[in-house]
C-alpha cells in the first residue's frame, strides 16, 4: 500500500520532478531516509500520511484500494470567507500553470454558460462580467450600491491576471462543447442590468456590448484556424488547437476534465465560481465517458464546419445585438 501510495503521489508531480528532491524539501528530511519510504523499507508514520495527503490531495480510499461509493472532492476555496476576486484568478493561474508544467496536457470543457477563458480577451466585457461577479454573485458589501461604469469599475488588477489565464489556457489544447444556450447567461446579465438601471451610463453599456460581440468576433476567428491565440499576438507564438463543437439537445453543467501524463481529473463548479476537483479513476472514467459521448452526437464548427460555424456565430449576434434595443 506504501509503494501505491507513492505511485500516486508520483502521478501528482510533472514527468521533470524529482519526487525524491520534493518530498526532501516538503518533509525536511534527507534524501536517504525519503528513499527508505519509497522503497518500502521504513514505514510512513500517521503524520506524515497526513502531511502527504494534504499537499498533494490524495485519498486515501485510493491508497487503500477502497471501492465504497463515495467520492473525495478537493475544493480549495471551501474553508474561505469573502475570497477577494483577484486571489481567485491567482488561484485559477497556478492551477493552468501547474497543468501546462507536464509535457502531455489537455482539456475538455462542457460549457453550460461561456467559458471563463473567453472573457478576457478584451477590457469592456472583461470589467462587466468581474463587477457582476463580485457585486452579484459574490455579493460584496463594499458594491452593494454601485453602478456599473468603466471607468470607476475598470479593474485593471483583475484584467491583468485574467491575461495571464487565457496565455496559459492557450498553451493548452482543448475540446470545447457548447449549445448555443452557452451564451444566454451573460447576454441575461447584461440585459438584467441594463433594464434595472445598474449601468451608469448608456454608453458603457454599449461598450460591453460591442466587447461581447468583439469576444465572439475572435471566438469565431479561433474556430476557424481550429487554433488559440491573443487579439494582436503574432504569427511565431506557439497556439495550442482547440475544436469546438455544438450540441443542439443537450445542456450540460459546466465540468472541466484535464488529462496530463495520461492522469485524469475531474472539475465540478459547485457555485457559480467554486469548483472541487476529483482524480478518483472511477469518477473520471464515467466523466470522460459521459462527455464522448456526448461528443459524438455533436457537431464540429472547427476548421472544417464552415457552413454549421457561420449560422452558429450569426445566431449569436442577432441575441446580442437585441441587447442594445
Amino acid at each position: 500500500m506504501q509503494q501505491q501510495f507513492f505511485n500516486l503521489l508520483k502521478d501528482s508531480l510533472p514527468s521533470h520532478v524529482s519526487m525524491a528532491d520534493e518530498l526532501a524539501l516538503k518533509m525536511g528530511l534527507s534524501h536517504d531516509s525519503i528513499y527508505r519510504r519509497i522503497r518500502g523499507e521504513k514505514p510512513l508514520s500517521m503524520s506524515e500520511l497526513k502531511q502527504l495527503c494534504q499537499q498533494y490531495n490524495i485519498s486515501l480510499d485510493q491508497v487503500l484500494g477502497l471501492q465504497t461509493s463515495t467520492v473525495v472532492f478537493n475544493a480549495p476555496d471551501i474553508n474561505l470567507e469573502n475570497l477577494p476576486f483577484r486571489d481567485y484568478l491567482q488561484s485559477m493561474l497556478a492551477q493552468l500553470r501547474y497543468f501546462n508544467s507536464f509535457k502531455e496536457r489537455s482539456m475538455r470543457y462542457l460549457c453550460k454558460d461561456m467559458t471563463f477563458f473567453h472573457f478576457f480577451h478584451f477590457p469592456e466585457i472583461a470589467a462587466f462580467k468581474t463587477f457582476f461577479w463580485v457585486k452579484t454573485i459574490q455579493n460584496d458589501s463594499a458594491y452593494s450600491k454601485s453602478l456599473f461604469s468603466l471607468e470607476k469599475h475598470g479593474f485593471a488588477d483583475c484584467f491583468a491576471i485574467g491575461q495571464q489565464v487565457v496565455r496559459e489556457y492557450n498553451l493548452m489544447p482543448s475540446i470545447e462543447l457548447w449549445n448555443i444556450e452557452s451564451v444566454n447567461s451573460t447576454i441575461s446579465q447584461i440585459e438584467y442590468y441594463r433594464d434595472a438601471g445598474i449601468f451608469e451610463n448608456r454608453k458603457d453599456m454599449l461598450q460591453v456590448i460591442a466587447s461581447l460581440e468583439a469576444t465572439f468576433d475572435h471566438l469565431q476567428m479561433q474556430s476557424e484556424i481550429g487554433l488559440k491565440f491573443m487579439p494582436g499576438d503574432p504569427e511565431t507564438i506557439y497556439k495550442a488547437s482547440i475544436q469546438l463543437y455544438i450540441n443542439e439537445v443537450i445542456l450540460g453543467s459546466n465540468t472541466i476534465l484535464f488529462e496530463r501524463d495520461n492522469v485524469k481529473e475531474s472539475f465540478v463548479t459547485y457555485t457559480v465560481l467554486n469548483y472541487m476537483s476529483t482524480r478518483d479513476p472511477r469518477f473520471c472514467k464515467k466523466a470522460f465517458a459521459s462527455f464522448d459521448n456526448l461528443l459524438s452526437r455533436s457537431t464540429l464548427v472547427s476548421v472544417s464546419g464552415e457552413k454549421e460555424r457561420n449560422k452558429l456565430f450569426q445566431r449569436i449576434r442577432e441575441r446580442i445585438n437585441r441587447l442594445k434595443g
